[in-house]
């Protein structure tokens, strides 16, 4: 089978995780000229500013790109649409079925790599004309499945022909031969990008990744189905003490409306949702892309 390189067109085969309110145009390019494939993610985005974004991208780079679409945003049948009119090529996407944008997407040559948790979604994707499916477990950091990727991938891979691309869990060489061996084409990473000189990220989310252990994210929303995994503080500790109580969903999303923009953009430690998966405790010090995409799959 092919290497996810191959597939893409790029150096290496690391795709960049959509993470919303990070993965803007500047930091898709940054990771597409370091030799991934650098996404764009809806997430906390507009239809205009979706649009700005993917010309501040092309600006930037040369080299391919994608975009990555949450299907439970509300512009999400416009983002659809943008991403024909504009030509991206590859389009991820998370939290749901994309089949009803499938025909005009592939009418446009777009490659469609879905987001799966579960081996399942992954067979009826493929039916529905995926390129391929990103599994990812719930290693990661963000909206994440139950399955962890050691389980999740090689079920995948036995469950489809096309190709299969791990993610959660996977910040250096070991993990990434591991997601290989377990039969992925490739990888999808997020968490090892956040402490990088190009990552959009303000410093005080940085340094909170940079000094976490790999005990210190936590799953916030489970008992409410709509798990989330950030690092520990105030805000975690607050919701999950709630949650436990049985609170209603309208008085947790007090904790959690605006917390990730808290974080991203004006530094939050406390109440902000810092976003962040296992490998945390992998994640020491400063890097550029390039260099983290080279340390991944060269050692």
């Amino acid at each position: 089978m092919k290497k996810l390189n191959e597939i893409l067109g790029v150096e290496f085969p690391i795709i960049q995780g959509g993470m919303a309110n990070i993965a803007t145009g500047s930091f898709a390019a940054a990771c597409s000229n370091a030799g991934g494939l650098g996404l764009i993610g809806v997430g906390g985005m507009n239809p205009a500013m979706l649009r700005d974004e993917i010309h501040i991208c092309r600006e930037k780079t040369d080299k391919p790109f994608g975009v990555n679409i949450m299907l439970m945003h509300p512009d999400a049948d416009e983002f659809a649409k943008i991403v024909v009119e504009e030509g991206v090529k590859v389009v991820t996407t998370g939290a749901g079925n994309p089949g009803k944008y499938m025909e005009s997407w592939k009418a446009a040559g777009i490659i469609v790599i879905p987001v799966v948790a579960a081996p399942i979604l992954a067979k009826h994707l493929e039916k529905s004309g995926a390129d391929a499916v990103i599994a990812e477990g719930c290693e990661s950091g963000g909206h994440i499945g139950e399955m962890t990727t050691m389980t999740l991938v090689p079920q995948t891979v036995d469950a489809v022909s096309i190709p299969v691309i791990a993610a959660g869990g996977i910040a250096d060489h070991r993990q990434f031969e591991a997601a290989m061996a377990l039969g992925a084409c490739g990888v999808q990473v997020g968490t090892c990008l956040l402490a990088t000189e190009e990552c959009p990220i303000h410093e005080n989310y940085k340094n909170a990744v940079i000094k976490a252990k790999g005990t210190d994210s936590v799953v916030t929303g489970r008992i409410g189905g709509t798990p989330v995994r950030i690092l520990k503080n105030k805000m975690s500790r607050e919701y999950i003490k709630k949650e436990k109580e049985g609170a209603k969903v309208e008085e947790l999303e007090q904790f959690t409306l605006g917390s990730l923009r808290r974080a991203v953009f004006e530094g939050d430690t406390a109440t902000g949702s810092l976003m962040a998966g296992q490998t945390c405790g992998q994640v020491d010090h400063m890097r550029t892309v390039r260099e983290v995409f080279e340390s991944i799959v060269n050692g």
